[in-house]
């Protein structure tokens, strides 16, 4: 993919110019701060049937009910038991509000659009479907996620459910 492919959904990440950064399987990933309304410890999770094993059920969050994603399972990596460290990144995705489950959350960074390249064609795990593009921010290497792309579908069918 060249920069003349990228497309409107990353020029649109780009002009928001900042995001939430956080690891997970030791990896760092940005998600546009935009779309973040806050960020919480664990909380008991509810399991929900016929559910995908990456959506590991739903939370209470002020009185709404938030299902809950798991991004290391989302992404084929080791499951980790959840302790007093994991944290809940509460996020909008269209109209829904979803909570992601990662390992840690490290901080919000302003990415130039000039630091922004695109996604490697070779990138298979993640690739086109879930990374926007990839933004050097000093000596770290940040994939910037699409989190529509990522739970968009979860979160559709479970509102057909509810």
């Amino acid at each position: 993919m060249t920069h003349a492919g990228l497309d409107t959904d990353l020029d649109l990440a780009i002009d928001a110019n900042q995001y939430l950064t956080f690891i997970l399987g030791g990896e760092e990933y940005g998600l546009e701060i935009l779309k973040v309304q806050e960020i919480k410890g664990h909380s008991g999770v509810t399991r929900m049937p016929n559910t995908p094993p990456h959506v590991k059920g739903v939370t209470n969050l002020r009185g709404a009910v938030v299902p809950i994603v798991d991004l290391r399972t989302k992404f084929a990596l080791p499951e980790r038991e959840y302790d007093k460290f994991t944290v809940f990144i509460i996020a909008t995705v269209g109209t829904k509000i979803v909570g992601l489950v990662v390992d840690a959350v490290e901080d919000v960074v302003d990415i130039p659009a000039e630091s922004v390249q695109p996604t490697p064609e070779l990138a298979t795990s993640l690739g086109g479907a879930y990374v926007r593009g990839l933004a050097q921010v000093g000596e770290r290497l940040i994939a910037l996620l699409d989190i529509d792309r990522i739970v968009g579908a979860d979160v559709a069918a479970l509102a057909a459910v509810a």
